[in-house]
């Protein structure tokens, strides 16, 4: 039986057709499967749950693979571990996991003596001198279908801890505080909140966002312990719609930062960290098109902002700033550099580090604040992945790095930052004998229908040959929006792909970050098909340089890589055996033109306005997946994940475009997780389990399930 051949598979869901006329700028499109956006119809759910059994029988097969692959995952993990502790005024906090336990555990030790900076070397078979647990995970979410940590933090002092726990999968969190001396759980509760709850420096306070109808982050309020949450005060309230709001203190605690975002525009209000109540002012007021961020520190006994920014720099520049006057004037530290994209800033005492991108990779420098030098941090790998990370205190002598690569499993150094030394704390441990030199990468280039050079990253096992010496299975990720890079990670799960001969690649194509702030705006708006039709290019390059054909090739993208998967089935059906699209954003123009959905008005700087503008409605119909399934094509196999309760991108997307997909005789498949949102299903083993199911799926597709 070949992907196409459906006659001998057991029927599939067909879907009621309730057709809708949708009309805009004089063009009226019949959408037969609008009606599953009603989630409270009993007739959706029955919908969904009749795909999910159909999916189940379809993969009844691959059974004993997912448990193969599970237990594979599974065998390699050290499921009894624990972090590499992070020092917070006086103690050390570090997480741990334990067999059989679905969820982390925090926990926190205290220093040996206020000149301990050296990490303790925890071991999971040893206590721990002095430990205390601080939030189990597993308690927290018993009776609990889904459970997510949304905002976790202990007070300077040490005494109280807040948590914020979503149960239901919709990123909405109700925020406790625990008294740690007492172990007390105090009557403050704060429902409804956005993640990122924070106390403020001196513990009385928690500062906290809520969302709007469209459940976009738009207030910012102070909570003041022991009062009533009705009595809460709005510290700031942004009414724009394109604008989601956040809100953090300084590392250095002197300032409480509300910050301000759309796609391509930023601004950021100051308030005295010692004067919660006052007046916020503003560091730069908003200009069209021009992003910032400021990072304050002392320098020669004054305070200064360090501002990140893009105004007249396509590439970012970095500039010093009077805290006093941050509109004054501007110190250039870092100018810009066309192609060297700065990607942030962070401050401590006595100097900071700078992340930029170059040559499609991230790096990380030390800036000296006497001289603007900025020194990089080298390592020997051609590709790898590094950023700061568990640095909060404000005059450390160490940084702590976080490292990986597709080879090396992810590593935690310490940087001594006097002598430039860095210190190994804790390489992921990978059980059953893994070795990384059994396992190469590389980096090849494909050339764009206009001319542009897209790099394609690679992976694989050694003892299959030399990845491109002959046609192999081959998996291709893709992403390409908001900016956002694939950076070369490693990955346990991906082991069981690589062990049975699969090349891994990802597809760095236009609209992602990879290559500088040029590469992001190349693949967005009116530009956006730039993302579609390089992905199809790097497939093609593939093939055609020997690294694999078209039977054996399965592509997979999440999200907004979903609408590139959708997009390159439409474009190029005939270069793919399988597409996995995980929580796929293909009913792409049907979203975007409802103001009234989440995130639709903050998407309008990154996809266009097909509201109000006929281009972009002309545009967008253009491409997006579900308006263009085709009628003369014959389809790879194609599996879609989503979850019922996803706020970002909705089950109706997904849901709509397998019925319509159906429709055309194309073999694909619908899995919903019924209690699960953006990210999927919660819990480590939950999550394991999800994906051996898309990993067997995929490995059936590339004709190598019984390896």
């Amino acid at each position: 039986m070949t992907a196409h051949d459906t006659s001998a598979l057991p029927p599939a869901p067909v879907a009621q057709t309730r057709p809708v006329i949708r009309s805009h700028h004089g063009d009226d499109v019949e959408d037969r499967y609008e009606w599953f956006r009603a989630k409270e119809d009993a007739a959706v759910i029955e919908h969904l749950e009749a795909e999910n059994a159909y999916t189940a029988r379809r993969t009844a097969h691959l059974q004993g693979l997912r448990e193969r692959i599970f237990d594979e995952i599974k065998g390699r993990t050290l499921e009894t571990d624990l972090s590499v502790p992070t020092r917070r005024g006086q103690w050390w906090y570090y997480g741990r996991t334990l067999e059989g336990k679905q969820y982390g555990i925090q926990c926190r030790a205290p220093l040996s003596s206020p000149d301990d900076w050296t990490p303790p070397e925890l071991s999971p078979d040893a206590p721990v001198p002095g430990e205390q647990i601080l939030l189990d995970n597993n308690v927290e979410a018993e009776g609990h279908e889904f459970f997510s940590l949304g905002s976790f933090e202990v007070s300077d002092d040490g005494h109280l801890m807040l948590f914020g726990v979503d149960v239901a999968g919709d990123e909405r969190y109700t925020v406790r505080v625990r008294d740690l001396v007492t172990g007390e759980q105090l009557p403050d509760e704060i429902p409804g909140t956005f993640a990122g709850a924070t106390f403020s420096p001196d513990g009385r306070f928690i500062v906290y966002t809520t969302v709007d109808d469209a459940w976009r982050p738009d207030t910012v309020w102070l909570h003041e312990l022991g009062t009533p949450v009705e009595d809460d005060v709005r510290l700031f309230h942004e009414p724009d719609e394109r604008f989601w709001v956040g809100a953090g203190f300084t590392r250095s605690d002197r300032y409480l930062v509300i910050g301000l975002g759309s796609s391509i525009t930023s601004e950021e209000w100051l308030l005295d960290a010692s004067d919660l109540r006052g007046e916020p002012r503003v560091v730069w007021p908003r200009t069209e098109g021009v992003e910032y961020d400021s990072e304050h520190a002392v320098v020669d006994g004054e305070d200064v902002l360090f501002v990140l920014h893009n105004d007249g720099a396509l590439d970012f520049e970095l500039v010093r700033v009077a805290a006093s006057d941050p509109s004054g004037a501007r110190e250039v530290v870092i100018p810009h550099r066309p192609g060297e994209r700065l990607l942030g800033v962070s401050t401590f005492r006595d100097w900071g580090v700078v992340g930029y991108r170059r040559g499609g990779l991230a790096r990380l420098g030390l800036l000296d604040y006497a001289t603007g030098d900025v020194s990089e941090i080298e390592f020997d790998e051609p590709l790898y992945s590094v950023g700061t990370g568990g640095n909060p205190e404000w005059a450390p002598p160490m940084l702590r790095l976080g490292y990986g690569s597709f080879v090396t499993p992810g590593t935690v150094y310490d940087l001594d930052v006097a002598t430039r030394e860095l210190h190994l704390r804790k390489r992921q441990p990978v059980l059953g004998g893994y070795e990384s030199g059994d396992y190469a990468q590389a980096r090849v280039w494909a050339t764009a229908q206009d001319g542009a050079q897209i790099p394609i990253s690679l992976v694989w096992k050694r003892s299959f040959g030399d990845a491109g010496a002959a046609p192999r299975p081959l998996h291709l990720y893709g992403y390409g929006s908001y900016e956002h890079s694939i950076e070369p990670g490693f990955s346990v799960p991906r082991l069981s792909e690589l062990d049975r001969g699969v090349v891994f690649a990802v597809a760095h194509v236009r609209g992602g970050g990879e290559m500088g702030r040029q590469w992001y705006e190349d693949g967005k708006l009116l530009s956006k098909r730039n993302t579609f039709t390089d992905f199809v290019d790097c497939a093609q390059h593939l093939v055609d340089n020997g690294f694999t054909s078209a039977s054996q090739l399965v592509a997979e993208g999440g999200s907004a890589g979903g609408l590139l998967m959708g997009a390159v089935a439409n474009l190029a059906p005939e270069l793919f055996a399988g597409v996995l699209a995980d929580v796929p954003f293909v009913d792409a123009l049907t979203t975007i033109l409802d103001p009234s959905l989440p995130l639709t008005v903050i998407e309008w700087d990154e996809w266009g306005d097909p509201l109000h503008d006929p281009d972009v409605y002309a545009y967008m119909k253009s491409y997006s997946p579900y308006e263009n399934v085709r009628t003369d094509a014959s389809y790879p196999r194609i599996l879609a994940v989503t979850s019922l309760n996803d706020t970002r991108v909705l089950y109706v997307e997904p849901a709509k475009w397998v019925a319509r997909l159906r429709e055309v005789g194309a073999d694909a498949l619908l899995k919903c997780e019924m209690v699960a949102g953006h990210g999927g299903v919660s819990g480590r083993y939950n999550a394991w389990r999800e994906r051996a199911f898309e990993l067997a799926w995929l490995l059936d597709v590339l004709g190598v399930a019984d390896a």
